[in-house]
């Protein structure tokens, strides 16, 4: 990398999971199966996020920063200190926040200085090592923010992405009734121009942050306003990985 930039991971898991709620746990500690690599093919439980959480491993990421709701403890728990997955993970405890940016702003003052990985811990991705693609795309674009774009069929659930012929974004569409767009954005990686863009928006803009009539901000909505005001976002396609969004299913 050209740049001094530590970088760092960064897990927003301070929502309700009211959509798949009750549940026993907090859901990023849900139990799921995945095949076991022994002869026998005995599925062994893994929890929900494992999955982000190794991709952070295999990219030789280090430190993590979760971001939980008061009440969560669960998580902190389950996981501690993030060693089983050779990483160093540190809890930042919030009360609840209205939307996905605004927990990631509760961050703004450990990563501002960072380059940061942006997964979501409900979101199963095939690809074992995305990340590593998105931080080159980085390098190499002179971007302030690459996106990781997969393969959807419910655009009405999803981020619709549209890009042009460099792979550069044009235009972030939240959730539109129908598409022919055929990529959501499930990844992201940026520099700290972004963080601070994030953070000074939601501060000048609270009673804005919403077009008339919207009831959530989404970090997509960010996105589109940082395009509009001259950041650089490209992105990259894994047009062969499957993804599983457990909010969307």
């Amino acid at each position: 990398m050209k740049n001094n930039f530590e970088i760092t991971g960064l897990v927003p898991a301070a929502g309700y999971a009211s959509r798949i709620s009750p549940i026993p746990c907090s859901k990023e500690i849900y139990p799921i199966n995945y095949p076991s690599d022994d002869s026998n093919n005995i599925k062994s439980p893994k929890v929900i996020s494992a999955s982000l959480l190794e991709k952070f491993g295999i990219v030789g990421l280090e430190k993590v920063y979760m971001i939980i709701r008061k009440g969560k403890w669960d998580i902190p728990q389950y996981f501690g200190t993030g060693s089983s997955f050779g990483l160093n993970f540190a809890y930042l405890v919030t009360d609840p926040t209205p939307d996905t940016p605004h927990t990631i702003d509760k961050a703004y003052h450990f990563i501002k200085n960072k380059r940061v990985l942006l997964g979501f811990p409900d979101i199963q991705i095939s690809h074992k090592n995305p990340f590593q693609k998105l931080l080159i795309q980085l390098e190499n674009s002179g971007s302030d923010m690459v996106l990781g774009l997969f393969k959807t069929h419910k655009p009405y659930k999803s981020d619709m992405v549209e890009t042009d012929k460099n792979n550069n974004v044009k235009k972030i569409i939240i959730k539109p009734d129908s598409s022919n767009l055929k990529y959501t954005w499930l990844l992201a990686v940026w520099n700290p121009v972004f963080t601070d863009f994030l953070h000074n928006f939601l501060s000048k803009h609270q009673s804005k942050a919403l077009e008339k009539g919207k009831k959530e901000l989404y970090i997509g909505d960010i996105i589109q306003k940082a395009i509009q005001n001259g950041l650089k976002v490209s992105s990259v396609r894994f047009p062969d990985s499957t993804s599983i969004d457990s909010r969307n299913n």
